[in-house]
């Protein structure tokens, strides 16, 4: 089994080959580690996508809108998830963002993962009837791992989702107040020992 280290810098020596920049190649390398320890085929999709990225000239989106149209061919899933990671702060009053075409699309999902921590917000993913939840960079749930390889999505959908509370406030109320049982009334000796070097100095 190829470790994860190995994945990101072959796949990171592979994209330059391909003919992306070193600081291109560099991202890359990261997402498809990140896709491989998450359980998207990552190797898989980059594979297959350089055997036809020259001979298919993949439309670029530099500036993202809240709907993204193609011209004539599909959206680049590295150039469109580039793209939408560094404008990711100002794409968030949107609410949400449309993409009608997107070539080899599961290499886009590392990017909203990783935008997802840039802003401190899940984000919803959805590329045709596969759905992806980004949390943070920390985690991905979806219902579609091990798709293998994807060569369209052609209607994808990026939501940013509301930080809200999983429980309600009485919830939280109750366990906060069995929390307090735990509280230590504070006396003179513990105001000591929190106080940092206390009655004794070891200089």
């Amino acid at each position: 089994m190829k470790s994860l280290s190995e994945i990101e810098t072959v796949s990171k020596r592979a994209s330059r080959a391909a003919g992306f920049s070193w600081g291109i190649a560099e991202e890359i390398g990261k997402n498809i580690r990140l896709m491989e320890m998450f359980g998207i085929n990552g190797i898989r999709n980059l594979n297959y996508y350089f055997k036809i990225k020259n001979k298919k000239n993949f439309e670029q989106v530099n500036s993202i809108s809240s709907e993204n149209k193609i011209k004539k061919l599909e959206f680049c899933p590295i150039a469109s998830g580039l793209s939408f990671l560094d404008q990711v702060r100002s794409l968030e009053s949107f609410g949400e963002i449309k993409f009608e075409k997107i070539a080899y699309p599961l290499l886009f999902v590392p990017f909203i993962s990783r935008a997802s921590e840039v802003i401190g917000k899940k984000l919803q993913l959805t590329i045709d009837n596969k759905f992806f939840l980004l949390n943070y960079n920390n985690s991905i749930y979806s219902n579609s791992f091990n798709d293998g390889i994807v060569e369209i999505g052609n209607n994808v959908l990026v939501k940013f989702c509301k930080n809200t509370d999983s429980f309600e406030e009485k919830e939280w109320d109750e366990l906060y107040k069995l929390s307090e049982n735990t509280f230590v009334e504070e006396n003179e000796s513990s105001k000591q020992v929190g106080a940092g070097a206390g009655l004794t100095d070891n200089d």
